[in-house]
């Protein structure tokens, strides 16, 4: 397959067209350094086939921010380590050098001063005006810091140097940002002069390394930071004429929406910048490469089949499995974990300033500490639920060479999955059901559906360890008119065992009630939602809100927020609110959506036998979510020596 075809970029050949682009991680130490961890992390994705590392944000100048930087002599060596542990296993590494559209000196000496309330006003300013602002003689000095960047890269050994053609070069370039009238403002030449300034610089600095530029293109509605696609096809022969190796075609930011550049599930069309870099590609000649939704081995595969593009970027395909290069070499591309693009253990840990990680492959971000050991003893291991974790929990006990067998009570296995991926968008989440089903068959799992067990039939059945995964069950609220016949549960409704028309009044305005207030407002009922708390959605991830926001608003969803429940009446639901005034909402259907509480199972007896038994996901303590269920199942049966 061309996916597995070497490319020649530059002087350097890579050994396939998988790319990894530029993510932040969260890795680094507070100076900036490789750590451990990050260098875990690269060498790992380096070993699973991944031919093109880029590291991102890579700072060229001492930042408050909290990425990788390459402004000092003494950063040097562990940039070099990385180098190494990457080269070894035939892939080739990259930093992406960027400069933030603030006057970094001054920022940081706030932050330093620890004048918050100073910062962020400089911050604000300098988001608004620093472009037109910063003097000819400072961008000429961030150019000499980029390149000095570059060299010390060079010295460690990285191959590449990608220009972040975003950010301050990217706002430099843009119509939107750039007010400037002097020779950096104005015409498509003139915006873009200190790109070309910059490549300039460092094809004499590095003379011998790949320059990569990431092309941000602005697209309608999306963006800001970058050129506009018109432009983008001017500006990447002019790229190329300048030094350019290869290009990284993708969606500028600068939107305050990181839904534009990193779509959540359905959010976005899959592969939804393939057709931009297309018109890129037709009108230069050294490759080009493109990012954005692209899930499958059989989607990377078209698009460089339809000539849209020379190298595939993944990058939360990555962090779901690192293995993709390994796997589909092996011809095994059909046991790729696949990317469900539900932003929540990547994007929305970054944003809240905390490091990358992935919620269906418990060992990314923990690479150093989740390893799958083998067994020193095959075991007889039984798992009790076939949701998410005690379908993790049985393939990693497989893995490891015991003999496991699981146990679920109904006639399917997934769990809260086949609930989980019916509201808008969420059909993506079938991908992971998929995986995991097909992983544990793989794996050698003997699975019974259908077959509620006990203590005593696993007794009788002669386990050696017992990992209980019996999930939890939808809570109703106690409260006068909760056994009414017009009343029913959220996952009843998703479930497709209730049936609901007309008004409905959704008590519970967390994910779950929200999601469920999505699906029954599409379905054309008139829908309120009812949360005791100040505001609906809370902890949903902020790529994903805005659409939720847009879909209530169109379909004229009613918030009821700061109203707490005291009783369902004949014909309406009666609230309290937070000025302790009474409150009607009439309805035809009331749907609860109040939480979860654990399905119970007795061990007792399996204690007192010596059985080893370990509760994982929601069964354990209180209901989570399928991250929890994850690493609580892989640690579990890691954990059975």
């Amino acid at each position: 397959m061309k996916l597995l075809e070497s490319i020649q970029v530059g002087n350097t050949t890579l050994k396939n067209r998988i790319m990894f682009p530029p993510l932040t991680t969260g890795y680094e130490a507070k100076d900036g350094s490789i750590t451990p961890q990050s260098q875990a992390f690269y060498e790992r994705l380096a070993e699973g086939g991944v031919s093109y590392i880029v590291l991102g944000d890579v700072a060229p100048i001492k930042t408050f921010t909290p990425v990788p930087k390459l402004c000092e002599d003494s950063q040097i060596e562990s940039f070099r380590k990385l180098a190494d542990a990457v080269h070894k296993h035939g892939a080739k590494i990259g930093v992406q050098i960027f400069h933030p559209e603030y006057d970094t000196a001054s920022i940081t000496e706030l932050f330093l001063k620890g004048d918050f309330e100073g910062l962020r006003a400089k911050m604000k300013h300098d988001m608004m005006h620093f472009i037109d602002e910063v003097s000819e003689e400072s961008l000429q000095e961030i150019i000499k810091k980029m390149c000095e960047c570059a060299k010390r890269a060079q010295t460690a050994g990285i191959d590449a140097i990608q220009v972040h053609g975003d950010r301050l070069v990217g706002a430099l370039s843009s119509t939107i940002l750039n007010h400037r009238t002097d020779k950096y403002g104005g015409s498509l030449e003139n915006r873009t002069r200190f790109a070309i300034e910059l490549v300039t610089a460092l094809r004499k600095a590095v003379p011998d390394m790949i320059i990569d530029y990431k092309l941000a293109v602005v697209t309608p509605q999306r963006g800001k930071g970058g050129v506009i696609a018109e432009e983008a096809v001017i500006f990447a022969k002019w790229l190329e004429e300048a030094g350019v190796d290869m290009l990284h075609v993708a969606q500028a930011n600068h939107t305050g929406n990181m839904a534009d550049t990193i779509p959540p599930m359905g959010v976005q069309p899959y592969a939804f910048f393939a057709d931009i870099a297309g018109k890129v590609k037709e009108q230069v000649n050294i490759p080009v490469s493109t990012v954005g939704r692209i899930v499958s081995p059989a989607l990377a595969e078209s698009i460089l089949e339809s000539g849209k593009a020379d190298i595939i970027g993944l990058g939360r395909p990555l962090l779901a499995d690192p293995d993709w290069g390994k796997k589909l070499e092996e011809g095994n591309g059909d046991q790729i974990r696949q990317c469900i693009m539900c932003n929540k253990g990547c994007t929305d840990r970054i944003q809240n300033r905390q490091f990358l990680s992935c919620i269906l492959n418990a060992e990314n971000g923990y690479e150093l500490e989740r390893k799958i050991t083998p067994a020193e003893t095959p075991k007889k291991v039984v798992v009790v639920g076939g949701g998410p974790a005690g379908l993790e929990a049985a393939r990693v006990a497989a893995l490891k060479g015991h003999q496991v067998t699981l146990f679920e009570e109904k006639t399917v296995l997934g769990g809260q999955i086949q609930i989980a991926k019916v509201p808008p968008r969420k059909e993506e989440l079938e991908r992971a059901l998929v995986y995991l089903t097909n992983a544990v068959k793989e794996a050698g799992v003997e699975i019974f559906c259908g077959k509620k067990v006990t203590e005593d039939d696993l007794l009788a059945y002669g386990a050696d360890a017992v990992i209980v995964a019996t999930g939890a069950s939808n809570m109703m609220l106690p409260i006068p008119g909760a056994d009414r016949t017009r009343v029913c549960s959220a996952w009843d409704v998703l479930e497709g065992t209730a049936q609901v028309y007309g008004r409905a009044a959704v008590i519970g305005g967390g994910m779950v009630g929200c999601e469920t207030a999505e699906y029954l407002a599409e379905r054309g009922c008139e829908v309120s939602i009812i949360e005791m708390l100040d505001k609906i959605a809370n902890g949903e991830s902020s790529t994903i809100l805005p659409t939720l926001m847009e879909n209530f608003e169109k379909n004229h969803v009613a918030q009821y927020v700061s109203h707490k429940v005291e009783s369902i009446g004949e014909k309406s639901v009666v609230c309290k609110t937070g000025d302790d005034e009474t409150k009607e909402i009439p309805y035809d259907f009331v749907v609860m959506a109040v939480g979860a509480k654990a399905n119970a199972f007795e061990t007792e007896k399996l204690e007192k036998a010596g059985i080893a038994v370990t509760k994982i996901g929601d069964c354990k303590d209180r209901a989570s979510d399928i991250e929890n269920a994850i690493k609580s199942g892989y640690d579990a049966a890691n954990a059975i020596a």
